[in-house]
């Protein structure tokens, strides 16, 4: 099966790259300030445990929020089009993901699942997966995530449809705050064939189920 490159001439508008970023911090300077937050909770920065922990932090940030630097548009324009005249769901469940709360700072963790009706060609699987990794690994509302994926997967791929549901615990509730253990947050998103059809809906939510 030959993949087929769909040429997108505009980026992700979301994707931040460095020369996007007028006066960032340098490393020293965010590892400074990481050792200002150790001295600001109480403890001593300076004590053998912590003396590495500023670089160990600024070394996590960069794992952590790495989608900053992706465009998701490298993963979604080649398609593949010889599928057989396959145009039923291409249905992805339970696609595990970490991202972190824009108010706190804080993850959540949980699944996504993701449906789309496909417009003459399908995308590599991973490249789905990929899509959540990005815009979760960036700080983050559930609802604006949810959007965020379905955007891309339609701006993309331009299936006939586009269901996406998130799932996910958020640490900000259960560690601060009402401190309230196993709370689910779920969102939905329907597009195109999905958007005014409560049957495909349905239909969606009953596979994601089963």
């Amino acid at each position: 099966m030959d993949a087929v490159l769909r040429p997108v001439t505009d980026t992700d508008p979301t994707a931040t790259e460095d020369n996007k970023l007028p006066n960032r911090p340098s490393r020293a300077e965010a590892e400074a300030a990481a050792r200002v937050l150790l001295h600001w909770i109480g403890d001593d920065p300076e004590r053998e445990g912590l003396l590495d922990t500023p670089k160990r932090v600024v070394k996590a940030y960069e794992d952590l929020f790495s989608g900053y630097k992706e465009d998701p548009r490298e993963h979604m324009e080649r398609t593949f089009e010889e599928v057989g005249g396959y145009n039923d769901i291409v249905l992805l469940k339970d696609i595990s993901f970490t991202s972190f709360c824009e108010h706190h700072v804080l993850p959540f963790t949980g699944k996504a699942h993701i449906a789309y009706y496909p417009n003459h060609a399908v995308v590599g699987l991973s490249k789905i997966a990929r899509v959540v990794d990005i815009f979760a690994r960036r700080l983050q509302t559930q609802e604006h995530l949810t959007v965020q994926i379905s955007t891309a997967i339609e701006k993309y791929l331009a299936p006939r449809g586009v269901a996406v549901m998130i799932e996910a615990e958020h640490q900000c509730m259960s560690m601060r705050g009402i401190q309230k253990q196993g709370v689910s947050t779920l969102t939905n998103r329907f597009s195109g064939a999905f958007e005014n059809d409560a049957s495909e809906q349905v239909r969606f939510m009953t596979m994601v189920r089963s």
